[in-house]
């Protein structure tokens, strides 16, 4: 699984709200849920994410390994 936990963190380290995402920066509402319930975006979303948060796609998710 892929988690955006770390998502959450690096927007708050840069005061970059939701809102701000949605109003300055054209992002979905859906989209912004989709990552908030860990469920898969397409790489251009990702891209867009690293964008407007100047990081790599490593500092905004992570693997988690599926439990057996």
């Amino acid at each position: 699984m892929i988690s955006y936990k770390n998502l959450w963190e690096v927007m708050r380290a840069k005061s970059i709200t939701q809102y701000a995402l949605i109003k300055t920066y054209g992002i979905s509402p859906a989209q912004i849920t989709r990552l908030k319930r860990n469920e898969s975006v397409s790489t251009h979303t990702i891209e867009m994410f690293c964008k407007i948060l100047d990081c790599q796609p490593g500092d905004i998710m992570t693997y988690i390994a599926d439990e057996v």
